[in-house]
């Protein structure tokens, strides 16, 4: 009896320790993939608010106007090629905020002013819809602003749709970006 009472406990102790290994059972199904997340953002750049010089008068594809330029070191070939170029500009309190291009009626008639995005610059320029050689002055209260949006993955060879960041609003564009308003 004693011996079977040995091969018992030594055969209970076998069973225990193989019923306890970590191989036991089957691994569950995994889930379904999700969606591609948006692109990064640590690469955005973006300017504080800027007072910009004082327009002087110049014709750009025959439309008579005025112009000023800020400097934007960071706007290379690439950004322009393959990013999003934003300008927003504000009548100096900085509680309406307008993207560019802005189309308004001052001094009695239509104009606009526009961004116009080159190689490290970006130039401003108020225009008169009438054309008639006269032009609104940029006012010393306008405050300037540019976003800077690097191109990401190639629209072709991404699932996701590529978002169109110029018909965001201003306040949804800095939300995105974490951007100071």
């Amino acid at each position: 009896m004693k011996t079977f009472k040995t091969i018992f406990t030594i055969l209970l102790a076998a069973f225990t320790i193989i019923s306890c290994s970590g191989d036991d059972g089957t691994d569950g199904v995994d889930g379904a993939q999700g969606a591609q997340g948006a692109a990064g953002t640590a690469n955005v750049i973006y300017s504080s608010w800027i007072n910009a010089p004082a327009g002087t008068p110049e014709t750009i594809d025959g439309t008579y106007g005025l112009s000023t330029t800020i400097s934007v070191p960071q706007l290379t070939a690439d950004i322009m090629s393959k990013g999003t170029v934003l300008v927003y500009m504000t009548f100096g309190s900085g509680t309406n905020v307008f993207p560019l291009a802005y189309t308004s009626t001052a001094g009695g008639s239509i104009n606009t002013i526009t961004a116009i995005s080159s190689l490290n610059t970006i130039k401003l320029f108020r225009f008169k819809h009438a054309n008639d050689g006269t032009t609104v002055a940029l006012p010393a209260s306008l405050n300037w602003r540019y976003i800077l949006i690097p191109g990401g993955v190639a629209a072709a060879t991404s699932k996701a749709a590529k978002v169109d960041y110029s018909k965001m609003s201003y306040e949804e564009v800095c939300a995105r970006f974490n951007i100071q308003p």
